[in-house]
């Protein structure tokens, strides 16, 4: 008889701890990342865009629209590398993005810990789809891959979708080419990730989508491109590109609705990097590339209905570096070490909230080339050097980094300046006290090079391109430029 009833309460223990076990499965919430390619500010119709854009509305008026989010950085690789790992990107050694043909030493190294990594640690599913950007497929370079990071699945491309968004020749499905794929990129990757979905969505999930749109080559459906026709053919085409992402995103909303699975999913959107079409960036300064407004400060959305904030709109400034520790402060698992993001979720909860470091960002190729937020303003400093920059991460470029000095700052109230155009800095009563700031942060990214090997001398490229600039009409609008270096990146 005891050793009966001593069997049965094992039994009934092992049962009541299966039983927790999957309860804590169930209520750990799934997550969602959606991230555009060089969506501005201002392409979103919930704060005046041009675009019908029913879904991203949706999910702001659904969740929470933060006024100042931004990039990592103002180009691709850089600003993923933050975003996956919540670090500085000049501390992961990506100075720059990735040229292409795949040819570059320069990758997130596979020591970084991903948020993939994180989450899949914990028990979730993860998986990428979309543009990678953060290192080579091609096996002569060895670099990490996806799965290196933490992810179980992958479905993408190492870049840009190519010829073009439509009818993509270049995707790779777990490392192996799946040729020709009929359809718009985004269209593609929304049903890549509802097909990813239905077979894991049992369990906790986290799905990573880096849609190609609106980023060059442009094609969008001739149907979207005529509710445009108001526009120039360019514009046209562009508007229409952001439409389609729209509508791919809500191709996935659709799908959590069907399956019940909406509630307890967290969604966040946002994009890498301001746009190359200045017009999109909603009256902030330049775009693409510039470490001025238009080139960083992007949309940013989150929604989880299980959850109701005590604030549907965010003021204080966050960004994509701020994603992996607040992922980690809602799961309550452990933050990585010398991670330099902050978590928001204080700001969502109105709890006291202080950042840990200020949100700083760093291009050696435009200028000004450093920045730092500081409160309500921002502050900006320059080199105004001429040497030549070219595409691709170079031994000359990272030489330039070990010797950069700053001439230059400008500072920025931007809550009474949105568009930059009153220079504060010469007014200001305690310049040495911003100069200290900037040049801090200016020798912790000299005194912490990256120790790449095998970079190349000098890759292609005509110098570095300056791009004259005015205020007119409510808006920063490209004028004349002088060759000193290259803009259009990839």
């Amino acid at each position: 008889m005891f050793k009966l009833n001593s069997f049965l309460s094992i039994w009934l223990i092992s049962i009541l701890f299966s039983c927790s076990e999957k309860n804590n499965q169930i209520t750990k919430p799934n997550i969602i990342f959606l991230l555009a390619d060089d969506m501005g500010y201002g392409d979103f119709e919930f704060i005046g865009g041009a675009t019908d854009t029913p879904n991203m509305n949706r999910l702001a008026a659904e969740g929470v629209w933060f006024k100042n989010f931004y990039a990592a950085a103002p180009n691709c690789s850089p600003s993923r590398a933050g975003l996956l790992t919540g670090k500085k990107p000049s501390k992961v050694g990506m100075y720059s993005y990735l040229p292409m043909p795949s040819n570059h030493p320069m990758h997130l190294p596979q020591s970084e810990t991903t948020i993939a990594k994180i989450l899949k640690s914990i028990g979730y599913s993860t998986a990428a789809v979309g543009k990678w950007h953060l290192g080579s497929f091609s096996p002569k370079q060895n670099h990490p891959q996806p799965s290196d990071h933490g992810f179980d699945y992958f479905f993408g491309t190492e870049s840009q979708s190519e010829p073009s968004h439509l009818n993509p020749t270049n995707f790779i499905r777990n490392g192996s080419p799946v040729g020709e794929t009929k359809g718009y990129s985004c269209q593609i990757l929304a049903e890549d990730s509802i097909n990813w979905l239905k077979k894991n969505s049992d369990n906790p999930f986290f799905l990573y989508v880096a849609f190609h749109e609106p980023h060059t080559v442009v094609s969008s459906p001739p149907k979207l491109v005529v509710k445009y026709s108001d526009e120039e053919k360019r514009d046209a085409e562009y508007l229409a590109n952001i439409d389609n992402l729209d509508l791919a995103i809500g191709k996935i909303l659709d799908y959590l609705e069907e399956k019940n699975i909406a509630d307890n999913t967290i969604i966040f959107f946002a994009s890498d990097n301001g746009s190359y079409r200045w017009e999109s960036n909603g009256g902030l300064r330049n775009g693409k590339s510039y470490l001025y407004e238009g080139g960083i400060r992007v949309p940013g959305i989150m929604r989880w209905p299980k959850k109701q904030f005590k604030k549907n709109q965010i003021n204080t400034p966050v960004g994509l570096i701020d994603i992996v520790p607040t992922i980690c402060d809602i799961l309550n698992t452990e933050l990585p070490k010398n991670v330099d993001g902050t978590s928001f979720l204080p700001l969502l909860e109105k709890a006291p909230y202080k950042r840990n470091s200020p949100l700083s960002w760093f291009f050696y190729r435009q200028v000004p080339e450093i920045a730092v937020r500081l409160g309500d303003k921002i502050l900006l400093g320059a080199d105004l050097d001429t040497i030549p920059r070219t595409h691709g991460f170079s031994k000359r470029d990272l030489n330039y980094i070990k010797n950069i000095s700053l001439k230059r700052y400008e500072l920025y109230d931007l809550n009474q300046d949105f568009s930059q155009k009153n220079n504060l800095f010469k007014s200001h009563p305690k310049q040495d006290s911003l100069i200290g700031v900037i040049d801090q942060l200016l020798v912790e990214i000299k005194t912490n090079l990256y120790p790449w090997k095998g970079l190349p001398d000098n890759i292609g490229g005509e110098g570095r391109r300056v791009i004259k600039t005015k205020y007119k009409g409510g808006a920063w609008i490209k004028g004349s430029s002088e060759v000193q270096g290259l803009v259009e990146e990839n």
